[in-house]
């Protein structure tokens, strides 16, 4: 070593090792998403969509004084209505491989294909012309009540549990 040379160490990463770690990450964040859930979080959006537009269905039609229509998904009620947007992962109905909640009848079928109508009318006096609804993503599910006063239950099939549980 010459006289006036100094051997420097290195302190702190290089550019390079920085990169390979956000490399890797990456990859595995990428990996880890795949097998995330995004099904529970999609029921958990549509029932609060659908509990916020029976709200102000109820509000509006005792404040107008005439029935008010809720229309869930594509569906399109006549005259004025709320529309709400659901996630195309999300199907009307109950699957057969999920029991229905306890102590309940077995639903009368809207149609004759079996599937449930994507439009609720409510009225002026907190009743609506429906009382129960399905809607799953395949695994889990959400059956929604609507009782004689208005208010609305909303029972979620788990399937970790094999239950249902109030939400």
């Amino acid at each position: 070593m010459r006289p006036g040379c100094r051997r420097s160490t290195q302190q702190g990463t290089s550019l390079l090792e920085l990169t390979v770690v956000l490399a890797v990450v990456a990859i595995l964040a990428v990996a880890g998403s795949s097998f995330w859930d995004t099904g529970a979080t999609e029921l958990s959006a549509a029932h609060q969509e659908i509990r916020g537009s029976l709200e102000q269905a109820f509000t509006l039609a005792r404040a107008r004084g005439t029935n008010v229509t809720v229309a869930l998904g594509k569906a399109s009620g006549e005259g004025e209505h709320l529309p709400v947007q659901l996630s195309r992962k999300l199907k009307w109905g109950k699957p057969a491989t999920i029991p229905l909640p306890p102590d309940m009848d077995a639903p009368v079928v809207a149609a004759t294909t079996g599937e449930a109508h994507p439009i609720l009318t409510v009225t002026p006096r907190r009743t609506a012309l429906a009382s129960v609804w399905f809607l799953h993503d395949g695994r889990e599910a959400l059956c929604m009540r609507l009782s004689g006063h208005g208010q609305l239950q909303v029972l979620r099939w788990r399937r970790d549990l094999l239950k249902w549980t109030r939400v």
